[in-house]
Formats: C-alpha cells, structure tokens, sequence
C-alpha cells in the first residue's frame, strides 16, 4: 500500500480511469465528483495527496484547495487542468498545490506527480514528529519556588566553569534535568551530553561501558567498543547514582577525575579524554566514605561544586504550576481536552507530601489524565494517598483550632483584614502556609503573593 489518494472530478470516466491507475500500483483510491463530497470523504478518511480537476460545477478546484487546506492541511494537492486553463493551475500553485497535469492525462506522469507529492507529505509528518519527540525529551525546570530560584542560581554560576558538579536530592527530584541545565549553560553546550545511570547496569558490564573495550577483551567482544567516557568527549558525562559504583571502578574513575585519562578494556594504551563530569546521587556518600563503601579521594573529586535539589513538599507554590505542565503534555499526548484542576484537586496536591517528588506527581497526573471524564481534573481522579492526606490533614487542623477569633477594629481596609487573617492563622500552624491555605481556602501561592507585597 503506498497511501490515499482523492480524486475529485465530475466525469466519471475519468474517475474510472484513474482508479484503474492507483490500483495496479497498490493504491487506496477515493473518488468523488464534486467539491462538497470531497470535503466530507476528508472530514471522514486520512488522505494524503487530493486529485482534482480544477474546472467544476458547483464548487471549482481552486476553491476546494482552499477548503482542503483549511480541513486537513496537511494534504497535498495535484490539480488536472485543460490546456486553456494553465494560467488559472499556475496561479492555484501560488496558493499551495503540489502540481498540476494538463488533460489527457499520461499514466506516467500522474504517478509520478502524486508519487513526489506523497513522498513529500511524509517527510513533513517525519519532520513533525521529530520536532514533537524533540519538544518532549527538552523537559524544562518549571518552578518559581524561593528555593528552586536558589538552586538555579547556583547552577548558572556553575556552569560556565569546567568543575566536577555533584547534585544531591531525593529519588523523583530531577536530577538529569538540572545535570542537563549545567550543560546547556555551559561552553560544552555543542558537544554532546552523556548519562549514565550507575544503578541500572549490572556490576559486571559497568566497567565496560563506562571506559569501554577492545576486540577480545573478554568472552562476546567481537570488536572495539567506546565507552561512555570516550563519547562524552568535548561534552558533559553525567554520572547518575554515582554511590553504586563497585571499588573497582572507583579506582578507574578517579584516575580519570585525576589525569584526563582512561584506558579501554583490554587496551595497552591510554586514551586522553576531555568532558565535563556531573555526579548525582540521593544517598549519603559522606556518611558511606565513613562506613567504608565509598572512597574519599573519589568523594572530593567528585564534590568540587554540591548542589541540593529541593524536594517537592519544600518546592508547595511550584505544584500547580508543575501540575499544569504535566496535564499540557500528557492531555496532548492522549487526545483529551483538560483545562485544568478542580479547587478541591489543587488543594489535594499541595496537602500531599510527595515522598516520590516530581517522578510521583507526573504519575499522579498522568493518572489523573487517563481517567478524568470532563475537562477538569477533580480530587477523585487523584491517587488515594493524595486523596486521604487533603482529608486528614484538614481534620486535624479544624480540631486544632476550634473556638479560636480574630478581632478587627471597624474601618480596617479589607487588604488589611486579609493580612490580619492570614498572619494569625500562620501563628496558628507555626508558619506552616500550606496548611494556613487549606484553612482559609485559598492556594499556598495566594499567601505567598499576599505577604510579598510591599506593605
């Protein structure tokens, strides 16, 4: 099967004929015999090349262009025309037709104009969607949280520098994204950006995929392999989980760190490397340099420049703002029509702790996504841990504060009454404002807005 074609004409054996073509040729053919039947055939099927005449009754074909380009843009045109009409075929060309064919039409050419003009379909679409699977993969730092401002700044001063960068966070707080900011900040930007997650490969292939092998190194070594260190080159490696490395690698990568230098499995000689080394890691490597399961020289090698990613439950006002991301992407990505999240959804999401960070909200969203059946997510189609922590957090803060009053002399300013309101009930959590919010109401980034103003 090449693809679908169209063809609109108002004489049938015409039609026929052309039908008779595109079927020897493994072709979907459509055919209809006037502009208004071509319209609804394209509202109903996925064509990829329309085949009109250009002189009809009723609506003509540079009219139908306009039409087809406005339903499905994506098309591409061929028109047929008389040989007293190619200054009309010309001048429809202007307003996006592919081609056009003079009448009697020639085998031949009709196929290789709709050849060339389907081959040029796809390579739109293929361009479309590397573009899509690009925009995917760049997943932007959303967040305007205090401490996430911080810790872009931190990174922003790294990153023009060449020093070894070790990010410290919780599992789900993102650390590839931040080693990839470092990267993209920095004069390495062009070169490539290499990950490595220390965790996901076995302990005995490790070795070999971080420095490499030549042929016959071991057993399957049926030629010379680079490894990640050697792809890196020029670029950035990001060494993701860097507390599990095995002794022994620890001991190559430290020499590596020392001298600029790697030896490949297998290899006699020694390979000169320059990149840039990012390490993560969510574990106490200074508490496992003390138990012994970790090297010391290695830790300071690697602990030039730390850096702290905050996790999500000190990052509150950033929820809805990461929750709107999400539902963008993943309403997008499962053809659904979302706007947003329900009063009681948003309060649900920032009463949660989010042990697992932004991996878990992403799920907890996509989730959300997939089961909401109207055009807002509401607290139902969260998880039930976020669910039952919104209830029983709320519980406790009713109880907490029962009986208690707030006294506001007549002719205070309702902008003042809200201030009076909000700081007492901060007293009242002990400056908790996610819990203050859930009190009065209101989102944790109202609070914040509120008590940043000027007074």
């Amino acid at each position: 099967m090449q693809g679908t074609v169209l063809g609109v004409d108002d004489e049938q054996a015409n039609l026929d004929s052309l039908e008779r073509i595109f079927a020897r040729e493994g072709w979907r053919f459509l055919r209809a015999t006037g502009g208004q039947q071509a319209l609804e055939i394209l509202r109903a099927e996925q064509v990829d090349v329309v085949l009109t005449d250009l002189m009809m009754p009723g609506m003509s074909g540079q009219e139908l262009l306009r039409a087809v380009r406005a339903i499905s843009p994506d098309a591409e045109i061929v028109l047929m025309t008389a040989y007293g009409t190619v200054e009309a075929a010309v001048a429809a060309m202007k307003d996006g037709a592919y081609d056009f064919l003079t009448k009697p039409l020639k085998r031949h050419a009709v196929l290789k104009s709709v050849t060339q003009a389907f081959e040029k379909r796809r390579l739109v679409l293929e361009n479309q969607q590397l573009r899509a699977r690009l925009a995917g993969a760049e997943q932007p730092i959303v967040g305007q949280s205090p401490s996430l401002k911080a810790t872009m700044e931190i990174i922003a001063q790294a990153a023009p520098s060449s020093a070894t960068v070790l990010l410290l966070g919780e599992s789900g707080t993102g650390k590839e994204l931040f080693a990839r900011a470092l990267h993209e900040k920095s004069p390495r930007a062009r070169g490539p950006f290499v990950p490595i997650n220390c965790a996901a490969i076995p302990e005995t292939i490790l070795e070999s995929e971080l420095f490499g092998y030549e042929r016959g190194a071991f057993t399957g070594a049926v030629q010379r392999k680079e490894g990640r260190i050697e792809r890196a080159q020029g670029g950035t490696l990001f060494l993701d989980e860097v507390g599990e490395l095995t002794p022994s690698v620890q001991v190559k990568l430290l020499r590596f760190l020392q001298e600029g230098e790697i030896e490949r499995l297998g290899g006699t000689g020694t390979l000169k490397v320059d990149c840039r080394v990012v390490a993560a890691t969510n574990q106490d490597l200074a508490a496992r340099v003390r138990e012994g399961k970790f090297r010391e020289d290695l830790f300071y090698r690697l602990n030039v420049i730390q850096v702290t990613l905050p996790p999500l439950r000190d990052r509150i006002e950033d929820i809805p703002l990461l929750a709107d991301h999400f539902v963008a992407r993943y309403a997008a990505k499962n053809g659904k029509t979302i706007r947003g999240f329900t009063r009681e959804a948003l309060a649900a999401m920032e009463a949660y702790a989010w042990p697992g960070n932004v991996r878990e909200l992403e799920h907890a969203v996509e989730r959300a996504v997939v089961l909401s059946r109207g055009d807002e997510i509401a607290a139902e189609d969260l998880p039930e841990s976020v669910r039952s922590s919104q209830a029983a957090r709320a519980a406790g803060l009713a109880g907490a504060i029962e009986g208690r009053t707030l006294t506001v002399p007549l002719g205070t300013t309702m902008e003042e009454i809200e201030l009076r309101v909000i700081r007492e009930t901060l007293r009242q959590t002990k400056g908790d404002k996610n819990l203050a919010a859930q009190l009065l109401g209101i989102a944790a980034r109202t609070i914040y807005r509120k008590l940043e103003k000027p007074e």
